[in-house]
């Protein structure tokens, strides 16, 4: 069963991400996904995340698909105007990429290239509407593609925990318009703040994979609460890991528990290890999610 499948049935689905290396060695990569290959029902491949310069996410995910697994193509909005952005979707579909998770993406001053000009020709409502567009048979303008038409699977993020979060709501139902089919949550560490979004957006019927981001260290933590907008780690999750003897058995304790506590509210969980990829399969397991 693929991931759409498994996901629009109504089944449980687990996903995870892995990032593109800084150079054109995939042995690495290839070997993080098949470690977790029978834990997850798809793999997200990172577009250039956090603006910094990689190997390109379709790319990766040919190679994937190739190996027999069921990859998510991200695509961001950053970097490619109008024209090659709906190239790379053609290309992704010719070669059997048909799940999408479409960013707007960080903006190139985040990155290692931060005088690179943003491009942002389309943001990622639009951007969504060019897939249905695709799907539809005819590119952005209208015109007509030749031969078969691509079968896009259609997903976008939403950020539970920023405040306001009515903003977020209206980008949501926009992206639900424009053909988004799924959602792929920012990091969850406050089970509450899941709760209150979940509450508000009951009128939505659509499918939400809950995100959960490894906790690292107290720092990486602190980090995160000074720096990522909607992401909150409470305090005692920081004393946790700023008292743990075993920093990887407290992160996987972390990150078992709260799934744990969002499994019955969402439709599936979306780890996302940062660079922790060997510890997926266990905190998969010790979820009771294998």
């Amino acid at each position: 069963m693929t991931f759409k499948e498994k996901l629009l049935s109504g089944e449980f689905v687990v996903t995870s991400e892995i990032g593109p290396p800084k150079g054109i060695e995939t042995h690495k990569i290839l070997e993080d996904a098949e470690s977790i290959r029978e834990f997850t029902d798809a793999i997200n491949v990172t577009d250039l995340q956090s603006s910094v310069m990689r190997l390109g996410s379709l790319s990766v995910c040919a190679l994937l698909k190739q190996k027999g697994f069921d990859p998510i193509y991200q695509l961001t909005c950053r970097d490619r105007n109008r024209l090659a952005l709906q190239s790379d979707l053609l290309s992704a579909a010719s070669m059997g990429i048909e799940n999408v998770l479409i960013l707007t993406g960080d903006h190139p001053f985040a990155g290692d290239h931060p005088d690179a000009k943003p491009v942002f020709d389309l943001d990622s409502v639009q951007l969504l509407q060019v897939v249905g567009k695709l799907k539809s048979g005819t590119d952005m303008n209208g015109n007509k593609l030749e031969g078969r038409a691509p079968a896009f699977f259609a997903g976008a993020v939403v950020n539970p925990g920023a405040e306001p979060i009515e903003p977020q709501i209206i980008k949501m139902e926009k992206k639900i318009e424009a053909g988004a089919e799924f959602f792929q949550t920012q990091a969850i560490y406050d089970v509450k703040t899941f709760e209150n979004f979940l509450s508000k957006t009951k009128h939505l019927k659509t499918k939400i994979l809950a995100g959960i981001v490894l906790l690292k260290s107290a720092g990486m933590a602190r980090f995160m609460n000074k720096n990522v907008a909607g992401v909150f780690v409470p305090d005692n999750l920081i004393k946790e890991m700023e008292t743990t003897k075993d920093k990887a058995a407290t992160c996987v304790e972390i990150a078992v528990r709260l799934i744990k506590e969002l499994k019955p509210m969402c439709d599936g969980i979306h780890i996302m290890p940062i660079g922790w990829d060997k510890y997926v399969p266990r905190v998969i397991e010790a979820a009771g999610l294998s």
